[in-house]
């Protein structure tokens, strides 16, 4: 287990740690969790550099490291829906968006073909974490900063798809 996994890991622990925080009546409780849902988003792109500059990049880290991604965001926005903060079907887009994508990413794998994170995928993930956490502390415009992410979310989805076509040309070959 090298660095960058245990940066993966922690952001995985910190999940139930950020929920509970937001959830349960806690004094200041939605600052608390919009620190850790901070902290847990910092180690999303901190343990990929550290993988790349210390050259230790593993199957593990390949698997976990999306699964960890999605597990925040897939929570915080449950969260969110929970509180009535946001409309579960605002939820459901983001959240569906990132099961159809990591779909298409395991057919790619199936066919040796590794689909990398686009600038619209950053910049997707970057979105939501703005303005999840605009929408924890309170922040005017909140759900506007939203429904900019779930657009861009949706745009970054058909980027991934439309640039995935010649994987999906192979799958509707008849097997022999």
């Amino acid at each position: 287990m090298n660095l960058a996994n245990w940066l993966t890991m922690v952001r995985i622990f910190l999940v139930p740690v950020f929920m509970i925080l937001l959830l349960e009546t806690i004094p200041y409780g939605n600052y608390l969790a919009a620190a850790i849902f901070m902290i847990a988003a910092i180690t999303d792109g901190l343990d990929g550099y550290v993988a790349r500059v210390r050259k230790e990049i593993t199957k593990f880290g390949k698997l976990i490291d999306p699964i960890a991604d999605k597990l925040l965001i897939s929570a915080a926005l449950l969260s969110l829906v929970q509180l009535g903060e946001i409309n579960a079907w605002v939820a459901f887009v983001i959240i569906g968006r990132e099961f159809a994508i990591s779909g298409l990413r395991i057919l790619a794998a199936a066919e040796g073909v590794v689909i990398s994170a686009s600038k619209l995928g950053k910049l997707k993930t970057l979105s939501q974490i703005i303005a999840i956490l605009a929408l924890i502390v309170g922040v005017p415009g909140g759900l506007a900063i939203l429904w900019f992410a779930a657009g861009i979310t949706i745009i970054s989805g058909v980027d991934y798809f439309i640039k995935a076509q010649n994987i999906f040309k192979d799958f509707n070959k008849p097997s022999s």
